[in-house]
C-alpha cells in the first residue's frame, strides 16, 4: 500500500469548511465523516480531516492558534497557472482569502497563496521542472 497523508485541522464551522474545501477541488469521503469531522480527498494519497474545536481537543490538549498567525503552509501542486488562479478565485469565493501573500512568478514555478476560513495556509503551485533553471 502506498503511503498517505492525512492533514488533520480544526476548524470553527464544519459545514462552511466542508463547502470551502468542495470548491477547491476536494471531494468529502462520507465514510470519514459526521457531525465533528469531515474527510476531504484531493487524491489517492492526500486527504484533510476537517475537525471540530471539540473533536480537535480529544486529540490534544495543545492550544488552537488564531487564524492570524501562520504554522505551517500547505503546498498543492496544480496542471497550470490557470489552475493557480482558479484555486485563488474559488477560495476567495467561499470563504477564504485569496494572496494572502505576494504572488510569485519564478518562470519555470508560478505560486499563490491562500487561507481557508480558519485561516489554514495554502499554496497553490504550478511547475516546469524542464525549465529549472541549472545554474550554469
Amino acid at each position: 500500500m502506498s503511503r498517505m497523508i492525512f492533514v488533520n485541522l480544526p476548524v470553527t464551522d464544519l459545514d462552511a469548511s466542508m463547502d470551502f474545501y468542495k470548491a477547491i477541488g476536494f471531494e468529502n469521503n462520507p465514510q470519514f465523516t459526521d457531525d465533528t469531522a469531515a474527510c476531504m480527498v484531493l487524491s489517492e494519497a492526500i486527504n484533510v480531516m476537517l475537525l471540530t474545536h471539540a473533536k480537535w481537543r480529544t486529540f490534544t490538549d495543545r492550544p488552537i492558534p488564531p487564524a492570524t498567525s501562520s504554522e505551517v503552509m500547505l503546498a498543492l501542486s496544480c496542471e497550470s497557472r490557470e489552475a493557480v488562479d482558479a484555486m485563488n478565485e474559488a477560495a476567495a469565493k467561499n470563504g477564504g482569502t485569496a494572496d494572502i501573500n505576494p504572488v510569485q512568478e519564478l518562470g519555470f514555478m508560478y505560486n499563490r497563496n491562500l487561507a481557508d476560513p480558519d485561516g489554514h495556509v495554502w499554496e497553490a503551485m504550478w511547475m516546469d521542472p524542464t525549465a529549472i533553471p541549472t545554474g550554469d
